[in-house]
């Protein structure tokens, strides 16, 4: 992208119509690419170009320029005066008095999405709801939600990830709910951000469970770590999950409601034995009060204050055992395809990630720096 070169674009009337007026200083190759790509068509009048708005649709127009200028898109962002503009700061004391159609809500649970994903959808379908309050929310054009999602990007700074999620949750309603046909209400998709993820080193880890202030929170450690588990899929054991015969864990109704083994480590069953017989849980593998079912708040105080008491400095979470174990496995040998179905994975690459993060490309080579320095003179 040229980033001397600027197009301004901006909603006004030509000819007693809505248009949308494309300014930019005078470059042939943008000229060609209006004549080209767009309807564009010249005003004598406004010395400038313009596209009738009903033929204009920002996504498009944005794929199209993007590479030739910096596009600037500001003036569209709010198209309609009555539209409630969300604050600047992310404030959602608005979000219970905002009433969402039964048909949303209702359809999430019958299409058997997870309560994580419910909770999510719902809460960013107010927050879109609540910016058109004063409009209906079955005529908002495909340019006012494009508008809507840039408006949250340059004000709210909401990540690629959340990006996401909140045009899921605004398609939800028109593609599902609605009936209507799939569109693009971006600008463009956001590339994945590829993150490396945190690992504790095997000494952490045996520090972790040495530090454990009771048998319950280290077999719970120790079941998260050794099977490699979702804090919600350690929630959600059931205590027929532990198959002491086959040394198996069965994962159920897991991420994309799917079933999966997992291999159960003696070790790990030798605790989970000692802890079944101090507290005597009756249906799920781990309680709270009164036989309820342990939060995922619990355990993720569990493992953050024991990693606090072992010294790690490190920012440890239930998914930072998830990792390791991933990891670890990696270092020493197991295959790639055993992992993935451990973890779950659809896709191996999703897997893959842990082959930046193991230490076994490391220590096959020597760093040439050592080399130069061990060199007797």
């Amino acid at each position: 992208m040229n980033t001397h070169l600027q197009i301004k674009l901006e909603p006004g009337e030509h000819k007693k119509q809505p248009v949308i007026f494309v300014r930019f200083c005078y470059n042939r190759e943008i000229i060609n690419h209006l004549k080209e790509s767009t309807s564009a068509e010249w005003s004598a009048s406004k010395k400038c170009w313009y596209i009738i708005k009903t033929d204009f649709y920002l996504s498009d127009f944005y794929k199209a320029f993007k590479s030739l200028a910096y596009i600037d898109y500001s003036a569209l962002k709010i198209t309609r005066k009555a539209v409630i503009s969300v604050p600047k700061k992310r404030d959602y004391s608005y979000r219970p008095g905002v009433v969402l159609p039964k048909e949303y809500h209702d359809l999430l649970r019958q299409k058997r999405y997870s309560e994580n994903t419910i909770k999510t959808y719902t809460a960013y379908f107010k927050d879109f709801k609540y910016f058109f309050s004063e409009s209906d929310l079955n005529q908002i054009t495909i340019n006012e939600i494009n508008a809507y999602i840039l408006y949250l990007i340059d004000n709210w700074k909401i990540s690629p990830s959340e990006q996401n999620q909140r045009i899921n949750a605004i398609k939800f309603y028109y593609e599902k709910v609605l009936g209507r046909e799939k569109q693009i209400y971006t600008i463009e998709r956001p590339r994945k951000e590829r993150k490396l993820p945190n690992v504790l080193s095997k000494n952490e880890l045996r520090q972790l469970l040495q530090t454990a202030g009771n048998i319950k929170h280290k077999a719970l450690i120790a079941l998260t770590y050794s099977c490699g588990l979702r804090r919600s899929e350690v929630r959600d054991m059931k205590l027929e999950d532990i198959d002491s015969k086959q040394m198996k864990v069965k994962v159920v109704g897991s991420k994309g409601k799917k079933d999966r083994y997992v291999q159960l480590a003696q070790n790990t069953l030798d605790l989970l034995r000692q802890y079944y017989k101090k507290e005597k849980p009756a249906y799920w593998l781990f309680e709270g009060r009164n036989g309820h079912q342990y939060s995922v708040e619990s355990i993720y105080n569990v493992i953050r204050n024991t990693a606090k008491c072992a010294g790690i400095h490190k920012r440890v979470y239930p998914h930072i055992l998830r990792h390791s174990f991933a990891t670890h496995h990696l270092e020493q040998g197991t295959d790639l395809r055993y992992i993935q179905e451990w973890l779950g994975h659809e896709s191996s690459q999703t897997t893959e990630i842990y082959t930046h993060v193991s230490n076994v490309n490391f220590d096959r080579f020597i760093n040439p720096l050592d080399e130069l320095m061990d060199e007797k003179e």
